[in-house]
C-alpha cells in the first residue's frame, strides 16, 4: 500500500520542478529556432542599433533591456540599495544577487543604464524577437530611446505587474506587457485546477499537526489552504 504522505510530497515536488524547468518566455515556435540562433550574439554591439529590444535568457526567466547606443543599455533591475542611499556611485555598481533578491522582496527597483557586457552578465543576447508579436506597433528608434531615458531612476517593482519586460514593451511598442507573467499565471492556474493539490495540501497540513502539535499556526492553514484551493478550482 502506498504511503499517502509520500504521494502528496511527490506531487508537490513534481509541480515545483515543473515550474522550475518551465521556460517562462515562449514567443517562438520550434520552426523559429533557427531564426532565433541568427539573432544571438555575445555582447557584440555591431549587431545592435539604438532602440533595439535586447533579451538575455537566464535559468528561470529572461532579462530585458533597451539598447541606447554607444554600448549602453537601459533596463529595469530589482535593487534594495536605492531605498537606503542616494549615492550614485554605490547604486551604479553591478547589482549582485543579494541586492536583487532583497529588491524583489521590498518591491524596489531601478531603471538603470549599464554597459552591454554588464547587462548580458555572461549570457548571449537576442535582438527584437518580440517584434513578430507587435508587427504594426514598433515605435521609431528615437521614440524608443527617448522613452527609456525618460524613465531612468528608482521605481516600484512587481514581479507580476511591473518588471523588466513591462518596461521594454512600453518603450518599444507603447504597451506594457509581460508574456513571462502571463505564462506563469497560466501554470499557477493549471496547478490550482488540479484537485489533487487539495488532497496534497490536506495531507501536508495533517502531517504538520502531527509533528508540530495542534495549534492555530498549524490548524488554520490546514483548513484555509485546502478550502481556498477547492473553491479556486
Amino acid at each position: 500500500m502506498k504511503n499517502p504522505m509520500y504521494e502528496a510530497v511527490s506531487l508537490l515536488l513534481g509541480k515545483f520542478f515543473l515550474l522550475a524547468n518551465f521556460k517562462l518566455l515562449s514567443v517562438s515556435t520550434s520552426a523559429e529556432e533557427e531564426e532565433k540562433k541568427k539573432h544571438a550574439t555575445c555582447s557584440n554591439t555591431t549587431y545592435f542599433t539604438p532602440g533595439d529590444l535586447l533579451e538575455v535568457p537566464r535559468t528561470l526567466f529572461v532579462h530585458f533591456g533597451i539598447y541606447l547606443g554607444d554600448n549602453m543599455v537601459a533596463h529595469l533591475m530589482p535593487d534594495i540599495l536605492p531605498a537606503f542611499t542616494n549615492d550614485h556611485r554605490q547604486i551604479q555598481k553591478v547589482v549582485n544577487n543579494k541586492r536583487l533578491i532583497l529588491g524583489v522582496l521590498a518591491k524596489t527597483a531601478r531603471i538603470r543604464v549599464d554597459a552591454v557586457e554588464d547587462f548580458a552578465y555572461g549570457g548571449c543576447i537576442l535582438v527584437n524577437r518580440m517584434d513578430v508579436l507587435f508587427k504594426n506597433s514598433v515605435l521609431c528608434s528615437e521614440e524608443v530611446v527617448c522613452r527609456a531615458k525618460k524613465l531612468v531612476g528608482t521605481t516600484e517593482y512587481s514581479l507580476l505587474w511591473n518588471n523588466c519586460e513591462h518596461f521594454v514593451t512600453h518603450c518599444r511598442y507603447g504597451s506594457s506587457v509581460s508574456f513571462q507573467t502571463e505564462k506563469f499565471c497560466e501554470i499557477v492556474k493549471m496547478i490550482i485546477r488540479d484537485q489533487r493539490s487539495v488532497l496534497a495540501s490536506v495531507l501536508l497540513g495533517l502531517a504538520s499537526i502531527f509533528y508540530l502539535g495542534l495549534a492555530p499556526s498549524t490548524t488554520l492553514p490546514t483548513i484555509i489552504i485546502p478550502f481556498a484551493l477547492w473553491m479556486a478550482g
